[in-house]
C-alpha cells in the first residue's frame, strides 16, 4: 500500500493537507491485511473500541468536520441516531466491514473535493474556518489512530506508523 509520507511542504495548506493524508493513511495501514472478523475485535478490554469502529467514527467525522461543514448541506448522521449515540463504534460487526470501509473512502473523496474549492484556509465555514474543521479533524485522527496502534498489536503483534 502506497502512503502518504510526512508532509515536507512550509506553506500551512501543504502541511494541513499532508497530515491529513498521512493520518488517513495511517489508519488504512492499521486495517490492512486483516479479515473482517480481525476488524470487530475489540482487544483491549474494557474498551469496546474495534479498528472498524474506528473507521466508521472517523467516516462520521470526515463527513460532519469537512462534507457537511464545508458544503453548508446537513444530511444528518450517517451511523449515529439519538437512539444509538454510538452508532458507529458501538455494535458492529464483520458483515459491515465492506460497506463501511468503501463509504470511508467516498466521504474522504467528497471531503478532498470540497477542500480544493476552498484554496484559502482562512475561508469562512459555517460559524468557523476550513482551517479549524481541518485542524479538529486531524486531531480526531492522530487521537484514534493512538488507539489504533494498541488495536493491531493486540490482533496481531503488528506495530509501526
Amino acid at each position: 500500500m502506497h502512503r502518504a509520507p510526512e508532509p515536507e511542504a512550509t506553506d500551512e495548506r501543504g502541511v494541513l493537507l499532508g497530515w491529513l493524508a498521512f493520518h488517513r493513511d495511517a489508519l488504512a495501514a492499521k486495517c490492512q491485511d486483516l479479515s473482517d472478523e480481525q476488524l470487530v475485535i475489540a482487544s483491549t478490554p474494557p474498551s469496546v473500541l474495534t479498528l472498524l469502529g474506528l473507521v466508521r467514527h472517523l467516516t462520521e467525522m470526515e463527513d460532519h468536520y469537512l462534507v457537511r461543514a464545508l458544503s453548508g448541506v446537513d444530511t444528518g448522521l450517517l451511523y449515529c441516531t439519538d437512539e444509538d449515540p454510538d452508532g458507529d463504534i458501538i455494535g458492529v460487526d464483520a458483515t459491515m466491514a465492506g460497506d463501511s470501509v468503501a463509504r470511508w473512502h467516498e466521504v474522504r473523496a467528497e471531503a478532498d473535493v470540497l477542500l480544493a474549492a476552498h484554496a484559502d484556509l482562512g475561508d469562512p465555514a459555517g460559524t468557523r474556518t476550513v482551517r479549524w474543521y481541518v485542524a479538529k479533524l486531524l486531531q480526531e485522527y492522530a487521537r484514534h489512530n493512538g488507539h489504533a496502534d494498541l488495536i493491531r498489536e493486540a490482533i496481531d503483534g503488528a506495530v509501526g506508523e
